[in-house]
């Protein structure tokens, strides 16, 4: 059997050389987005000064659109908010209210803070909106979410079936592959931290959840291999999980389906945010 290269299939900067112009487009989206929608920035979910988030509705639906909470990527150790406000766009312009919170990122923390600092964050959202999100993630933000789909609410002051379904973009849902990777210079994964941080050996989420894992078909075979996993052993469980496949998407072109509003990723994130 073949050695998995495990740098080559999760360095997606390497993987993907144009990721600067990529993000360089993103982030000048971004900037049109919150110049021009209706929005509330800069609010407080802790006490870290990375824990905000920012709202984005149309003026007329802030109080009665369905709500998407999107968690950005970065591998726990790069990006924010700000520069992913682009992906409230095409969503509002549908009638979503959109919440993009920021978090504490590695080495400062570990990974498991960070789930934390979500769990705070949509603790805070659903004390301010009372609704139910579907929660939206890329890459780190994607495990994220999966996260946040097998977290027990029940324990943290909310409903118990707070977070209803999610949808996760690229997701990395079992860590132990990254422990080798230059990666973990930064995460500082042992064995036993990657094995606690990782959504697929987590008891699974209850039965009438719904989960979707979408991968570009352009990544390496273990982001393939990731959403597999997840829908297949979830979907063993009872939940509603499926995996999509996007054609010719790279792990970052992948997040451009967010901008098309007549996308099949758009239609489907705005068909359980609003069920």
């Amino acid at each position: 059997m073949t050695e998995i290269d495990y740098e080559a299939e999760y360095n997606n900067r390497r993987r993907v050389p144009e990721h600067t112009e990529i993000m360089a487009r993103w982030a000048a989206h971004s900037a049109r987005v919150r110049a021009t929608l209706a929005h509330e920035l800069d609010l407080s979910y802790g006490s870290g000064p990375r824990n905000r988030f920012d709202l984005f509705a149309a003026p007329e639906g802030t109080a009665d659109g369905p709500l998407v909470a999107y968690i950005h990527g970065g591998y726990w150790q790069r990006g924010d908010r700000v520069d992913y406000s682009f992906v409230a766009e095409a969503l509002v312009g549908r009638g979503a209210v959109v919440a993009l919170p920021s978090y504490t990122l590695c080495p400062e923390v570990t990974i498991a803070q960070i789930v934390d600092e979500m769990r705070q964050f949509l603790v805070a959202l659903w004390r301010r909106t009372a609704k139910r999100p579907v929660v939206v993630g890329h890459s780190a933000g994607g495990h994220l979410a999966a996260a946040m789909m097998a977290t027990d609410w029940s324990r943290h002051d909310t409903p118990a079936d707070l977070v209803r379904a999610g949808y996760a973009i690229s997701g990395v849902f079992d860590l132990t592959p990254l422990i080798p990777t230059s990666l973990n210079e930064a995460l500082r994964l042992t064995p036993e931290a990657a094995r606690e941080a990782s959504p697929i050996l987590w008891p699974p989420p209850p039965r009438d959840r719904t989960f979707v894992a979408a991968v570009g078909g352009a990544e390496s075979q273990e982001f393939l291999r990731q959403s597999l996993d997840i829908t297949a052993a979830w979907s063993a469980a009872g939940v509603k999980a499926e995996c999509v496949v996007v054609p010719n998407a790279n792990h970052f072109t992948v997040v451009d389906e967010l901008t098309r509003p007549e996308s099949a990723m758009v239609q489907r994130i705005l068909q359980l945010a609003q069920s």
